[in-house]
């Protein structure tokens, strides 16, 4: 059956939101056998994993903002008639995607729902107002100040973008002198929360959710912390193993999830445990896990999260099958772009049969330029473990920390 039309009648049209320049921009895997159209709109830099030749348009733009995105989309739905879906799994095209939806009258996910898991100010109001445990938190107003943010808060605090991601942009104030600084550094057009500083393990949990229970769940414990990686810190995760942890922060985080209406969809949360064992929310996604979370998880377990995260997103059926609990021992590990930027990759060395556990690595290339903008996914190496057991993985991702060298020189104004 062609995907141009299902007998007499065409086949239902999706439009497709892309930034990605790797395998998870190869949406026409999602929707096999001609079921659906997909139409892209994508930065020059998305266009090589698209199936450009069986796309119905492929629009290529300078950015994703809503304000250009929507005269293409108006575009696509005119010339190919109407759009079933419109799809951004990216953290960064969520609420674009909702707005497209909302101006274009197609369902989907509602802008007011995907806030809950972009703005973090929202997320939290959502959870604490379930009577589930999170940060106290303020949102910033050209009025705040050091003094009046500490009174309510106190020392040490949390600075974020309400919209971040990855890390970019929080600040750990340990001090009043920090705090004064910080603010000191956020445009008052920036939107920024503060909230309390929870002591305790973070740890990740990833799935897909289905009429309101769980379709797949994991959790996992960080290894260093995703601030420490924008300080230059490798950061990495293990996977629990079963037990007592690992049933405690899944009833958690269903929860959190509960509280904010998710009933289908995919999510990457965060959650803090303490000393005393008290889970604490920190905060969700409405999208797959980023860093080495998407390739662990479809090695060990055979699920494509992106695959499932766009499924959901459109209604349709999972094709994977239901494991709620899977078992495995696994984990990832990640190197950040050394500093200062501009560095040129020298020489870097495999981890493959130097530590057991790990089974594929992404190394930069000799020659490679770092200029801060790889975040998790062009970085400055990245690992993946199998193991026996989470304590065995956490072990390699530690040797993995000591044995592995990334050399780099500062280019010359002539290499630039």
């Amino acid at each position: 059956m062609s995907s141009q039309s299902r007998g007499s009648q065409p086949a239902p049209l999706l439009l497709v939101i892309n930034r990605f320049d790797d395998e998870f921009g190869e949406y026409h895997r999602f929707v096999p056998d001609g079921t659906h159209r997909l139409a892209y709109l994508t930065t020059p830099d998305g266009l090589p994993p698209l199936d450009l030749d069986g796309a119905v348009e492929t629009i290529v733009v300078d950015d994703l903002g809503y304000d250009t995105l929507l005269a293409a989309a108006r575009l696509v739905a005119d010339k190919h008639g109407p759009l079933a879906g419109i799809v951004g799994l990216s953290e960064f095209d969520l609420l674009t995607a909702a707005q497209l939806r909302q101006a274009l009258a197609v369902p989907g996910w509602s802008t007011d729902h995907v806030l809950r898991f972009r703005d973090k100010a929202v997320m939290k109001e959502w959870i604490q107002r379930a009577g589930v445990r999170a940060p106290r938190f303020l949102e910033l107003t050209p009025d705040s100040t050091a003094l009046t943010i500490t009174e309510q808060l106190g020392l040490p605090l949390i600075l974020k973008p309400r919209d971040g991601a990855a890390s970019r942009g929080v600040v750990l104030a340990r001090t009043q002198r920090e705090l004064t600084a910080a603010l000191a550094g956020i445009g008052p057009e920036e939107g920024y929360e503060a909230e309390e500083f929870v002591e305790g393990a973070i740890h990740h949990v990833d799935g897909i959710r289905r009429g309101g229970r769980f379709h797949f769940v994991t959790v996992s414990e960080y290894v260093n912390t995703c601030l420490e990686y924008t300080e230059g810190t490798p950061l990495g995760s293990v996977l629990l193993d079963p037990g007592p942890l690992r049933e405690k922060l899944t009833a958690f985080t269903a929860e959190c999830l509960d509280a904010l209406e998710l009933r289908d969809g995919p999510f990457h949360l965060e959650v803090i445990v303490t000393a005393t064992g008290v889970p604490v929310f920190l905060e969700v996604g409405l999208r797959p896990g980023g860093a080495g979370v998407p390739f662990l998880h479809r090695d060990l377990f055979g699920i494509d999260l992106f695959e499932e995260a766009f499924r959901t997103s459109i209604g349709l059926p999972p094709r994977s099958t239901e494991d709620e609990l899977p078992t495995g021992a696994g984990g990832w590990l990640v190197f950040p772009e050394p500093r200062p930027w501009p560095q040129r990759v020298v020489e870097r060395n495999s981890l493959v049969d130097v530590v057991p556990e790990v089974y594929a690595e992404a190394l930069p290339a000799p020659g490679h330029l770092f200029d801060g903008e790889g975040g998790y996914d062009h970085a400055g190496g990245r690992f993946l473990f199998r193991g026996t057991d989470q304590a065995a993985v956490r072990r390699a991702l530690l040797e993995a920390i000591a044995r592995y060298r990334l050399e780099v020189e500062v280019p010359t104004s002539v290499d630039r």
